[in-house]
């Protein structure tokens, strides 16, 4: 790992939040300093079973650790303090491993208690970033100083912009993510099932499931058009004809994000071709992208380019215009085009249109679009338009005027191929985007 390239993270970091600290004290707040944890553990209701930790985000921005009860507390002008909790514990392994490359950028106070850090932060006046507000009260912080709204605007705002160490993590990801959607697509031509190609997938990235940034999606046939589906079927796969896999990898707590739809020969040749138009779709799409596009005109440029294969592919009837004006490309593509990625999977700030924390909604007809943002350099984010055979939303247009403009013979033809995803990750750059996922794809696929 580079350490210089982290350092530089760092002091871009001590930036961002010497500025958030200012804003905040022009607004009327008083602390001078920021506490951010990483979280509390918790069980399952009536068990004691501990459900997976994720970190907060805000914190793996500084430290890529994933543990409970982890801080750390930013003063201007003082080295960032890390606060390593290591409880004293026969039950489970709690050590830390102490990575020079990042290590050397804190002054690391280690204490076996969470009391302990507590008591070095006594009369210490600062802001708290964290899901325990209840901690935060018994420490003392009060309301105004628990998660303050104008404070977290600013910090969720700047995630977007990805420094040099966060796009070489997000590369990184995006490699381990590729080699193991070429293991899955293998799997899937073997006649797998979506068990078989879910950990074909997870042992190529070398993963445990809990360490996926989030639950892969493994759909075969008619599953495909369910767009976040959650079962991994154990029955015989030889007779399916459709794989849409939506997995990825993670790498210092950065995700990536990726999708693909793969086909048998024995596929209906329709969908078939759909499945290359929306790769050509996908890739032209990023093709547009720029600093100054806002997000939402990718939005529109997808809808446009499902109306024209919907089209050409005569699954309807009519003109890109005359189906973009009846929100036709809609019933297919019913989510967002993309959104923001980074140390979540859905990162923050993507609804946001200033450090302020200005919300600019989702337009009325594509609510579920998580990014309306103006595009900048060094931006990351996901483009994966989609094309699916939905009946839950189909079927209620069959009796409907603008569903005579639809081709409903072959629409039931379809429905049995589920629905296509073409997913890539994507930074923005002054004059050709740079696809992170791609630029890995030719020689493991």
């Amino acid at each position: 790992m580079n350490a210089a390239l982290f350092a530089n993270h760092i002091a871009g970091l001590v930036a961002n939040y010497e500025n958030a600290l200012a804003r905040a004290q022009q607004s009327g707040l008083t602390a001078d300093s920021v506490l951010l944890h990483s979280g509390t553990e918790h069980t399952y209701f009536g068990d004691d079973r501990h459900v997976s930790f994720q970190s907060f985000g805000h914190l793996n921005h500084w430290l890529p650790v994933n543990r409970p009860n982890q801080f750390i507390w930013f003063t201007p002008g003082d080295k960032p303090v890390y606060f390593q909790v290591i409880p004293d514990d026969f039950w489970y392994e709690q050590s830390v491993s102490n990575e020079d490359w990042w290590a050397q950028q804190f002054r690391i106070v280690r204490v076996n208690d969470v009391k302990l850090v507590q008591e070095q932060l006594t009369g210490k006046n600062f802001y708290y970033l964290g899901e325990n507000t209840k901690l935060a009260a018994d420490w003392g912080v009060t309301a105004d100083r628990s998660n303050p709204p104008l404070l977290l605007a600013y910090l969720d705002f700047q995630r977007a912009i990805k420094s040099s160490y966060e796009l070489e993590q997000l590369r990184e990801a995006s490699r381990l993510g590729v080699q193991g959607h070429a293991a899955a697509r293998q799997a899937f031509l073997r006649g797998g099932n979506e068990y078989e190609i879910h950990m074909a997938f997870l042992q190529a990235c070398s993963l445990l499931e809990e360490e996926s940034p989030y639950t892969n999606i493994v759909a075969l046939d008619e599953k495909a058009a369910i767009l976040h589906y959650q079962n991994k079927r154990r029955a015989p796969g030889a007779n399916s004809n459709v794989l849409l896999i939506d997995a990825g990898c993670r790498v210092n707590r950065y995700g990536s994000d990726i999708t693909r739809t793969w086909t048998k020969d024995s596929a209906h040749p329709v969908f078939k071709s759909l499945v290359q138009g929306m790769i050509d779709l996908e890739l032209s799409l990023v093709d547009t992208l720029k600093p100054g596009m806002a997000y939402r005109e990718l939005q529109t440029l997808a809808l446009r380019g499902i109306a024209k294969l919907l089209i050409e592919h005569e699954v309807c009837s009519g003109t890109v215009d005359s189906l973009a004006e009846q929100n036709i490309p809609q019933w297919f593509m019913p989510h967002g085009v993309g959104h923001l990625l980074g140390i979540q999977v859905h990162d923050v700030g993507g609804h946001q249109l200033d450090e302020s924390g200005t919300k600019l909604p989702p337009p009325p007809e594509s609510p579920s679009l998580r990014n309306t943002r103006i595009m900048k350099e060094n931006m990351v984010f996901t483009v994966e338009p989609g094309l699916y055979f939905i009946p839950m939303i189909l079927e209620k247009k069959r009796s409907e005027e603008a569903g005579k403009l639809l081709n409903w013979k072959l629409i039931d033809a379809l429905y049995s191929s589920g629905g296509i995803r073409i997913e890539d990750n994507v930074r923005v750059m002054p004059d050709v985007a740079e696809n992170l996922t791609r630029q890995f794809e030719t020689s493991t696929l």
